[in-house]
């Protein structure tokens, strides 16, 4: 399988990128390791190595279209450029777990160079640029790329955090620097607390005042996924207040439990919620096991035993105003709004080491590999790519661009460390319905493996059935013979 894989590799490569490119890519790098679904492929694919500011750092060019899927610059809100620190950091995020889950080298080694990037489109004020020109000039005014604390600089923080924690065992001096651009964007932070405690009202909800964007729920998710990292490696109590107030503002935006709608979720802005970024059960999970907070672990299970149930069962959908449910919208479903409920369920798990959070993540990530309203495999291990989302009921974009193939990378390197949830990323839906206990759904895998999902509203938990209790509830559904 490894050699089929590396030439699979080799010959994706002689097909999409240049010879510079060709010649910095290795094979083992490229296919992974043997039998890893993980293919770094079109992710280096879309990696450039570049002088920048004085040094070498790599950038990851944003869209890549289909069929030839060669680089194409984003100008979706005027002239925004080649690359961005959103989906550097975020790739640097990848080859730093993917490095510390199985020691490659070449992610950490890429992970550096993604993070040199990153550092450079920090300003002295702890703010950040997102994007650079084609003529690597810093795009310093568009819409996407304004000097600012907000989107951008959250992911820089996210990498930032992780980078500090892994580079302070195996390159203290590297981490030291990584520190220093942390704590540069502290009075930013203490900025958006000074108006902790006050909140807006919609109708009978309420959302924060101390958010990023004042209520940007899902942007300060990725704010505190790097607090929470620096903190578990350097104590710091500072960071330990901020992680706590900004979580205190996540848990203001949940709404419902497990009988009563929204059913847990958090929102992400004001009365919206939406699937993409929307990672609060993420970090609460992360962040409680980290902190000992046992109040945002609670929280992300809430969501998870009330709404994500709900996803699993009913299916995916884009978002939805809580406010007027009725305009509920069910597409464009990506990548990014997959990974949020994958790596939260496993945080989630290794929070309280209930193993059904584990078949969840497992079943959350069967929608990279067929199991979604298009029964269309989204993520291809044999080259790496990641569909940049289901666009409607009958279609599928095909273009492959940086965040989805970062996002499903994300996705997969989390879910290859946990055999419990490896498991089920081939199952798919067979069947949905209502028993006398609350909604369920049947899962079952080519070979004839089945679990059943089933939300039981009289107990408020989640109940996974497999072998004879799956055959039991099928036979007590069906009732007795005639």
């Amino acid at each position: 399988m490894k050699v089929a894989l590396i030439l699979t590799s080799v010959l994706f490569l002689l097909s999409g990128c240049g010879p510079k490119r060709q010649a910095r890519l290795s094979a083992k790098h490229v296919g992974g390791q043997a039998g890893s679904l993980v293919n770094f492929a079109h992710l280096e694919h879309l990696t450039e190595e570049i002088d920048f500011d004085g040094e070498r750092v790599a950038i990851v060019h944003v869209y890549a279209k289909y069929p030839t899927y060669e680089w194409v610059d984003a100008k979706e809100s005027g002239p925004e450029g080649i690359a961005c620190v959103d989906d550097a950091g975020r790739a640097a995020v990848v080859y730093l777990r993917h490095y510390e889950l199985t020691g490659d080298t070449m992610s950490l080694a890429t992970a550096r160079r993604l993070l040199r990037f990153v550092m450079r489109m920090q300003t002295e004020d702890g703010q950040f640029y997102n994007f650079i020109h084609a003529d690597r000039t810093i795009n310093i005014d568009g819409k996407t790329s304004y000097r600012s604390f907000g989107w951008w600089a959250a992911r820089g923080v996210w990498c930032f955090g992780l980078g500090y924690r892994i580079y302070q065992k195996v390159d203290p001096a590297f981490a030291a620097e990584l520190e220093l651009r942390i704590q540069r964007t502290f009075p930013h932070i203490d900025s958006l607390l000074v108006r902790y405690g006050e909140t807006l009202r919609y109708g009978s909800y309420r959302s924060p005042r101390w958010l990023l964007y004042e209520e940007a729920a899902d942007a300060t998710t990725e704010l505190m996924l790097g607090l929470v990292e620096y903190y578990d490696a350097a104590r710091n109590e500072r960071v330990r207040d901020y992680i706590k107030k900004l979580a205190d503002g996540l848990m203001l935006m949940q709404d419902g439990d497990v009988r009563r709608f929204p059913y847990g979720l958090h929102r992400s802005w004001r009365t919206v919620w939406h699937m993409w970024a929307n990672s609060q059960t993420q970090v609460l999970a992360h962040a409680g096991k980290v902190l000992n907070d046992h109040a945002m672990i609670e929280s992300a299970e809430r969501e998870v035993v009330g709404f994500y149930s709900r996803l699993l069962i009913n299916g995916f959908f884009k978002e939805v105003d809580v406010s007027e449910p009725e305009k509920k919208q069910h597409f464009e479903q990506i990548a990014y709004g997959v990974r949020p409920m994958v790596v939260g369920l496993i945080r989630l798990f290794e929070a309280t080491e209930k193993n059904e959070y584990l078949v969840l993540g497992g079943l959350a990530a069967s929608w990279f590999f067929g199991n979604n309203i298009l029964q269309q495999p989204m993520y291809d291990p044999k080259t790496g790519r990641c569909f940049d989302g289901i666009k409607d009921s009958s279609s599928v974009n095909r273009d492959s661009g940086a965040e989805s193939t970062i996002e499903a990378l994300h996705s997969t390197v989390e879910v290859e460390h946990h055999p419990g949830a490896l498991k089920f990323i081939n199952y798919k839906k067979v069947e949905t319905g209502v028993s006398a206990q609350g909604p369920f759904a049947v899962f079952q895998e080519d070979n004839g493996s089945e679990v059943i999902l089933l939300l039981d509203l009289g107990q408020a938990k989640i109940v996974l059935l497999e072998g004879k209790e799956s055959q039991e509830f099928r036979k007590k559904l069906a009732g007795p013979p005639d």
